[in-house]
């Protein structure tokens, strides 16, 4: 069994799908898990979204900064156990 982290290759796909795509398979994680997005400029945009529709759920760690290629990794962040609103 692999423990690679999966990775969306966003220069590959047709723009329209992109971030479709990336929700995708965020929606699939699970706490601790990680996906790596890798894009042609800064995905700066992506990170908004995410952070707007999920806001806590998930850190943000640039693995390369361009100017070619620009590389994130995305961690779902680890449950806490606590079933409130309270955020811890």
């Amino acid at each position: 069994m692999s423990n690679a982290i999966p990775e969306i290759d966003v220069r590959i796909i047709p723009p329209a799908q992109r971030h479709p795509t990336i929700f995708g398979r965020l929606a699939t994680l699970t706490p601790g898990s990680a996906m790596h997005v890798t894009s042609d400029h800064d995905p700066r945009p992506l990170h908004y979204q995410i952070s707007s529709r999920y806001p806590d759920e998930f850190d943000w760690e640039y693995l390369a900064e361009g100017p070619d290629v620009w590389k994130v990794q995305i961690t779902r962040v680890e449950a806490s156990g606590c079933e409130c609103c309270c955020g811890h």
